[in-house]
């Protein structure tokens, strides 16, 4: 059986399937609706909970470890952050107990047991570019967009700060260090792979960069790349070296739905990127930037926009539709995120 949970602005949405043909997929049911929700997480390891981040009304977490993944309701969880504006959300792949949250302004918290209690990590706005972070929309403000723990490194945890740094802790928080040589400075999407030790990519709204080296340092390989405003990100399972991105011309054409123009490129191996158009994902004019989701299935990919829901099956080259029957107002959202569970 495969879940997902796909996350509007306004409400998630449950999926289920008894069986991995993408004809399966049913639409069974919406939770949190008429919530801001900026961010989803959740572990194949603990697959009953699933973490929500709302913009302005905190965290919360599934229930009903016995109920069908559609079935679950979200609760509340109490906590003590900086305010209840959660932006960004990752639970580690080497234990499900340990899961991070990042905040607007930006912080950077941890819970050891599931989401019960939280600690915040010390440290983050002491870096010497924290004066230079700004958000435009909120220009008094900046935000943790993205966070990755590393799946070679338990301790080793990257931050995209929006706007202003790609910033690593090699030592769970203790320390910090940001904006390595090369890196971007508006990281929207970080991503690493179970195979390839040290590798990380980032999708950000300066371009796309990749690093060998944990972060220390990064290579930014465009050529073929005529959007640069990137969002999404994907890697396929099978190839560290194949990479799908969402971009556009700059923020307005990603994001605003009446000015959306967005698209979506793959590159593999040393190759130029290639524009995916014309393969059964919605591109281009009236389209917002994608969000993509990969289930450790070789060639097996997951985008959701303003049009739908839809599968790939070989890492890009065609693409059908789960759900493009979207209720009234989801043609104007921009996909918050995108969760696939057995």
């Amino acid at each position: 059986m495969t879940t997902l949970y796909a996350a509007m602005r306004d409400r998630l949405r449950c999926y289920a399937s008894d069986d991995a043909d993408a004809g399966g997929m049913s639409h069974a049911s919406t939770r949190l609706e008429g919530h801001a929700i900026e961010c989803l997480a959740a572990s194949r390891a603990a697959p009953e909970r699933v973490f929500v981040g709302t913009f302005e009304d905190g965290l919360y977490r599934s229930r009903g470890r016995d109920a069908a993944p559609g079935e679950r309701e979200f609760e509340r969880l109490e906590t003590e952050f900086v305010s209840e504006a959660i932006t960004a959300l990752a639970v580690s792949p080497h234990d499900p107990n340990v899961v991070y949250a990042g905040t607007e302004p930006s912080r950077v918290y941890r819970s050891l047991d599931g989401g019960d209690t939280w600690t915040r990590l010390e440290g983050l706005t002491d870096l010497p570019s924290a004066d230079e972070w700004a958000f435009p929309p909120r220009p008094h403000t900046h935000h943790v967009r993205w966070l990755e723990v590393d799946p070679f490194d338990p301790d080793r945890l990257y931050v995209g700060i929006e706007a202003g740094a790609f910033v690593l802790s090699p030592d769970g928080g203790e320390t910090w260090r940001e904006r390595p040589e090369g890196s971007r400075r508006d990281n929207h999407t970080l991503a690493t792979h179970a195979d390839r030790e040290g590798r990380i990519y980032t999708a950000a709204g300066d371009g796309y960069a990749v690093s060998d080296d944990g972060g220390d340092s990064w290579r930014r390989p465009q050529d073929g790349l005529e959007h640069t405003y990137c969002w999404g990100l994907a890697v396929d399972p099978a190839d560290p070296d194949a990479v799908i991105v969402s971009s556009a011309s700059g923020a307005r054409t990603a994001h605003t739905a009446e000015r959306a123009d967005s698209h979506v490129y793959r590159r593999v191996g040393d190759e130029s990127w290639e524009r995916l158009e014309d393969r059964g994902l919605p591109t281009g004019e009236g389209v917002v930037r994608a969000v993509f989701e990969t289930t450790g299935e070789d060639g097996v990919v997951y985008a959701l926009n303003n049009w739908g829901l839809f599968r790939s099956e070989d890492f890009g080259d065609s693409w059908a539709g789960i759900d493009t029957d979207w209720a009234v107002g989801l043609e104007t959202q921009a996909p918050r995120g995108l969760v696939a569970l057995p």
